[in-house]
């Protein structure tokens, strides 16, 4: 069976879109030409293409309308979803949620990268004891 090995975002800015990853805690290098590819710790690959590379490869390529496709970040604590959506909003970039407890027992938020995408923020909340 085929392995998932990468995700691949589109961009429009490459250096936005990286200042804004490196937020998350993704060790990129410094902005490149027209490609960047960064490995998560699960291994999987994080890659950024430029538009203008997309367009080269397939010249039939058109901005996707909706979130077909999204992001999550698990953070190690409810305290550090709220820190993260914090720092990534004081550096400029837009929330589409601020954090908020959500009803599947999770501490959840929403940013929103350079390009549209919309990325989850999530820590599991601490259980009641009785």
């Amino acid at each position: 069976m085929p392995a998932l090995a990468a995700i691949g975002i589109v961009t429009r800015d490459m250096k936005e879109s990286v200042r804004f990853y490196r937020l998350l805690g993704i060790d990129v290098a410094d902005a490149a030409d027209d490609h960047l590819d960064a490995t998560l710790p699960s291994g999987i690959r994080l890659m950024w293409d430029t538009l203008e590379l997309i367009k080269q490869l397939d010249p039939d390529w058109v901005d996707p309308k909706g979130h077909r496709m999204g992001l999550a970040f698990e953070c190690s604590s409810p305290g550090e979803v709220d820190a993260t959506h914090a720092r990534v909003v004081r550096a400029g970039f837009r929330s589409k949620k601020d954090p908020w407890d959500a009803f599947w027992g999770q501490r959840y938020a929403q940013i929103v990268d350079p390009d549209d995408n919309v990325v989850d923020l999530f820590a599991q909340l601490p259980t009641a004891t009785a």
